[in-house]
């Protein structure tokens, strides 16, 4: 749980990075073309199960990129203020707004696997899982080898 919890916050991290520079949406949509690459290899689907999972799979991507594009944009400029003075009420209701971020993130993810179940094999919903975890851990090497120079 605490590694789901660092990637989300690591992707987010990644992404507010890719969202200040200009052609936001060209690298988006690169991003996106390699991750369908990469779980249609990964998953091996079937041409009938590629044709009822796509579109099930974009509109989560879509739920989640939302979710944690509008709602964290929401809290991000309190965040990077200087916590120090930020008083106990303001750090309880930012707290309470991140928590209620990762169960919408979590409650979306629930309800994308419980659709895929009559879709695919609870073997394939599994690497999904894991061809998600590892496309993410390639695309933050890469960040991290191509990033921003200190």
């Amino acid at each position: 749980m605490k590694t789901n919890k660092l990637v989300v916050i690591t992707l987010f991290l990644l992404s507010v990075q890719l969202f200040a520079q200009p052609r936001f949406e060209e690298k988006k949509e690169q991003i996106r073309s390699l991750k369908v690459g990469f779980i249609t290899t990964e998953l091996a689907l079937t041409a009938d199960e590629a044709t009822k999972f796509w579109p099930l799979y974009n509109a989560y991507d879509d739920k989640q990129f939302e979710i944690r594009h509008q709602k964290m944009k929401a809290y991000k400029g309190r965040m990077d203020a200087d916590l120090n003075k930020m008083s106990e009420k303001e750090a309880s209701a930012l707290l309470a707004q991140m928590e209620s971020t990762e169960d919408e993130l979590y409650h979306s993810r629930k309800k994308f696997v419980t659709s895929l179940k009559g879709i695919l094999p609870s073997v394939k919903i599994i690497k999904l899982k894991k061809a998600e975890d590892d496309f993410n851990k390639k695309l933050l090497e890469q960040y991290r080898n191509k990033g921003p120079r200190r």
